[in-house]
């Protein structure tokens, strides 16, 4: 994982593991988004996967995935929802990052 922080309130990163929860609990994480659509790309484990782990471990967590189309009105919504709803710090994490710290900007004109 390489987590990069926005701000005080949300950092991003690329893909993560089941394996990685542990460590993001022992950061202080308190809540994860996840822009990136299951099936993108062999291997990757599914949102279910990685939210039964973080549950477990009293993360919250949201998909609010973001594909092909780019970032769309429902995504900036999602986002808006998950920040307005969760504990935070929150990570959002996509394939690389990008679609995480783009539908985060994006929202933000939202959030007022």
């Amino acid at each position: 994982m390489n987590i990069s922080q926005i701000n005080d309130e949300y950092s991003v990163t690329g893909q993560i593991s089941v394996a990685d929860l542990d460590t993001i609990k022992a950061l202080g994480f308190k809540s994860i988004v996840c822009h990136r659509p299951d099936g993108e790309e062999a291997g990757q484990p599914t949102f279910a996967e990685v939210a039964a782990r973080a549950q477990e471990l009293g993360i919250q967590i949201a998909h609010v995935p973001v594909g092909p189309m780019g970032v769309t009105p429902d995504a900036i919504s999602g986002m808006v929802d998950a920040l307005d709803d969760f504990d935070r710090p929150m990570l959002g994490y996509c394939r690389s990052g990008a679609r995480s710290t783009a539908t985060y900007q994006k929202s933000q004109h939202l959030r007022g």
